[in-house]
């Protein structure tokens, strides 16, 4: 199955430019910080419970600590009824690039996807989906 969610044009924008000031502060001191893995695996569970559980992805900014968070489908109302994490990440620099198997829910219809995370863990917790894979 691969059905594709419309995104409104407001909340794209929206979510680009937080995206844009994310790696805009992550990368002010031109050196990458190291993914520390551990945390960045809790952040993404803890991203993916969030959205699970029908939360904003906006709430996990209140978060202790806050994460950052940039999923299109999640922003555009696609319900996450489950996933699966697969494997522990490869670091690559200041990110950790994690595979999850998503089984989402829109509009009355189901669908599942393959999806790659990208985690850092500083100089903010953030959790961008990589929409380019």
């Amino acid at each position: 199955m691969s059905t594709r969610f419309p995104i409104p044009a407001r909340r794209l924008a929206a979510t680009l430019a937080v995206a844009l000031a994310a790696i805009a502060t992550g990368c002010s001191s031109g050196v990458a910080h190291p993914v520390d893995p551990g945390p960045a695996m809790d952040a993404l569970k803890t991203t993916l419970d969030a959205w699970k559980a029908g939360k904003a992805p906006d709430s996990l900014q209140e978060a202790s600590p806050p994460i950052v968070v940039q999923d299109l489908e999640w922003l555009s109302g696609a319900k996450l009824e489950s996933y699966e994490v697969q494997g522990e990440g490869v670091p690559a620099d200041a990110n950790l690039q994690v595979r999850v198997k998503l089984n989402l829910a829109a509009k009355g219809k189901k669908a599942q996807r393959d999806a790659h995370y990208l985690v850092t863990t500083s100089p903010a917790l953030t959790v961008f989906r990589d929409m380019m894979r």
